[in-house]
């Protein structure tokens, strides 16, 4: 099974300026999750699969209280932390949008994506 939680949106002070650091910006988060294909079929309560509202709840708690100068550690930091928290996650893909790009160009965002998988 997958789960979609899709373009989830969050004010964070991350970055690499202190200008970014200080003001902070929105960023867009989308996760993929993935579970046991074979266990789909016993789903039949919400203690036989996973709960996306802590998902978010985590999520939200990683781009909201802690900050970071790259997406890339943000991202490998919601990967670490689900897949830690989270049995019944084999797998799972993070997109980070950063729309609020300091830099002289003419783009909608920046994102980064990883996926990472249960050892």
């Amino acid at each position: 099974m997958k789960i979609h939680l899709n373009n989830m949106v969050f004010y964070g002070f991350h970055g690499i300026y202190p200008e970014e650091r200080k003001l902070g910006q929105r960023f867009n988060v989308s996760i993929s999750i993935y579970t046991d294909d074979t266990l789909d079929s016993i789903v039949k309560d919400l203690k036989d699969t996973v709960d996306y509202t802590k998902i978010y709840d985590e999520v939200k708690h990683i781009m909201e209280i802690q900050q970071f100068h790259l997406l890339e550690d943000c991202a490998n930091t919601i990967l670490t932390s689900i897949l830690k928290n989270f049995d019944l996650v084999v797998g799972l893909k993070v997109l980070i949008e950063k729309p609020g790009v300091p830099m002289n160009a003419a783009l909608s965002y920046v994102a980064v994506e990883m996926e990472r998988y249960r050892d």
